[in-house]
């Protein structure tokens, strides 16, 4: 070990580029579909070392050597993320004559800024950088500073957070209610970078013992919270999961809306399966109904008759408002209830849009350059303002995440306890079976563990489930299946931390690495000195 640490420390040139870059990609492996979390251990071992060769080198001052750690980081990121988020490009080959063009952008693009957050991180790193096992710390502080600043700024894209390469089993998974997403990066960076210890050997038995102590408890707490009972009440919910299957091509064509609403209402009208009692509620996935709801009774209608009495059917749709004269409609993505005389009893509208899938940012600049976005809507989705749960007859509340505003977990409303589930629905057929759809399905698990509430996911071609709030899958349908699942909720888990509590504990845990950091970095100026 080393020798191979010398020998990355003191690469240089396109060998040390290669290397970086190879680092970063090697981690997208511990991500769904592959789950293969060990090989973050290489990424971030490599990555320790190629820091200590540039923080080592008697070249220049400290801003020189921060730009230089900053190259470092961002070359890491973008193998990263041009590894992990490749997929991306699939949506833009569903109209290739407008949009293939924008291919490089999304396949390096994308991940070309969104590697500069980690530049950051390492370069922040550096700030406190030793020889010690503190320098572990620092990376782990650093880095969980920055993924949380990922999440939001320039709309956020939190997509492939670190932490959730530590969790790739629900045993995994429980440790982000008592620190979130954002904590478990830490956690992760910290356990994943103490290999590098083994090959410079200073604060190596300190080091090595507080990553094993810290991965030790963090299975022993998962271990154990798995062992929490979670009761069905008598009045709960029995839902039932509509996952139509449709290629995203054939949604796309005019000719065949009338089918894909039919496709949707015979799989609605299936008996319950085997064990099952009949569907309280019947959940369809994002925009499943190809037309505007309200300009078409007819489609109202069908729904009354395909629902029984007492059934709601929870729909994705466009929603239109007026805006007045003289100006153009809104259009909203959104979730509709329906009740069985096909009446509208609730709505909400997707919050957080996805840029230049549903809006064009700096549209009056850029549409100059022929830039759209993907969804063919007259200016695009509007935002809504607050996000609304729906409650149903019976008082319960649901709380509705459309597509990928389930990655945000600082947009959980504070109040989620009092909703009996949270429903998730999504239209994963832009991407293809690639890697996206298994990702954004794991991510969807975790907000299951945070707020300690079940999950209720439809998606159009999949991966539909229902997850409990241990973030289990209890019964789902995978990519590319079509078919229904039916499923009665269990109760919330018990323990939970609040939103407030995780953060509270994340600034903790990010200060006491820092101390560490910072202890370190003043011993080893003394040892100049």
């Amino acid at each position: 070990m080393e020798r191979l640490a010398g020998k990355i420390m003191l690469s240089s040139g396109f060998g040390r580029t290669i290397t970086a870059i190879l680092a970063g990609a090697v981690g997208a492996l511990a991500f769904p579909p592959f789950g293969f979390f060990a090989a973050l251990f290489i990424s971030f071992t490599l990555l320790v070392w190629l820091i200590d060769g540039t923080t080592g080198s008697p070249e220049g001052g400290v801003w020189s050597r921060g730009w230089k750690t900053f190259v470092i980081g961002w070359l890491f990121g973008l193998g990263y993320f041009v590894a992990g988020l490749w997929w991306l490009g699939n949506a833009l080959l569903l109209e290739a004559d407008e949009f293939a063009w924008a291919l490089p952008l999304a396949i390096l693009g994308l991940p070309a800024c969104l590697a500069i957050f980690y530049g950051l991180a390492v370069m922040l790193a550096n700030l406190l950088w030793s020889d010690g096992w503190g320098r572990i710390a620092a990376l782990a502080a650093s880095f969980g500073l920055i993924e949380w600043l990922r999440s939001f700024i320039l709309t956020g894209f939190p997509w492939n957070t670190v932490g959730y390469g530590l969790m790739p089993i629900p045993m995994m998974m429980q440790t982000s209610n008592l620190i979130g997403i954002f904590g478990m990066s830490m956690v992760a960076v910290f356990v994943f970078s103490s290999p590098a210890l083994l090959g410079t050997k200073k604060g190596m038995l300190p080091g090595l013992s507080i990553a094993l102590l810290m991965l030790a408890a963090h299975l022993g707490y998962g271990a154990n919270r798995l062992q929490q009972p979670l009761p069905v009440a008598d009045d709960a919910l029995t839902v039932r999961i509509v996952q139509p299957g449709i290629d995203q091509s054939r949604k796309m064509l005019n000719e065949d809306r009338a089918e894909i609403f039919k496709e949707h209402l015979r799989l609605s009208a299936l008996p319950p399966t085997a064990g099952q009692k009949r569907a309280d509620i019947i959940v369809w996935p994002e925009t499943s109904v190809p037309f505007i709801l309200t300009q078409n009774p007819d489609a109202l209608e069908e729904i009354a008759k395909t629902l029984e009495d007492g059934q709601i059917l929870l729909t994705g749709a466009v929603r239109m408002e007026d805006a007045g004269a003289g100006h153009a409609p809104r259009y909203y993505n959104s979730v509709y209830a329906i009740d069985s005389q096909g009446q509208i009893i609730g709505a909400t509208d997707k919050v957080h849009l996805v840029p230049f899938g549903e809006y064009v940012p700096f549209e009056n600049v850029l549409r100059n350059f022929g830039i759209n976005n993907l969804i063919s809507l007259p200016g695009g989705f509007s935002p809504a303002v607050t996000r609304e749960p729906i409650t149903l007859p019976s008082g319960k509340k649901l709380d509705s995440f459309i597509c990928y505003e389930i990655i945000f977990p600082g947009e959980v409303p504070s109040d989620i306890a009092t909703s009996t589930a949270i429903v998730n629905v999504t239209n994963d057929g832009w991407f293809g079976n690639t890697p996206g759809p298994y990702q954004h399905f794991q991510q969807a698990r975790i907000r299951a563990v945070e707020t300690g509430v079940p999950v209720i996911r439809a998606a159009n071609t999949g991966i539909s489930a229902f997850i409990d709030p241990l973030g289990r899958i209890v019964a789902g349908l995978d990519y590319g299946q079509k078919g229904i699942i039916d499923s009665t909720l269990s109760s919330h888990a018990t323990g939970v931390m609040t939103a407030d509590m995780r953060q509270m504990h994340f600034w903790l845990f990010f200060g006491l690495l820092l101390v560490i950091a910072f202890i370190s970095r003043i011993g080893l100026m003394n040892r100049k000195n």
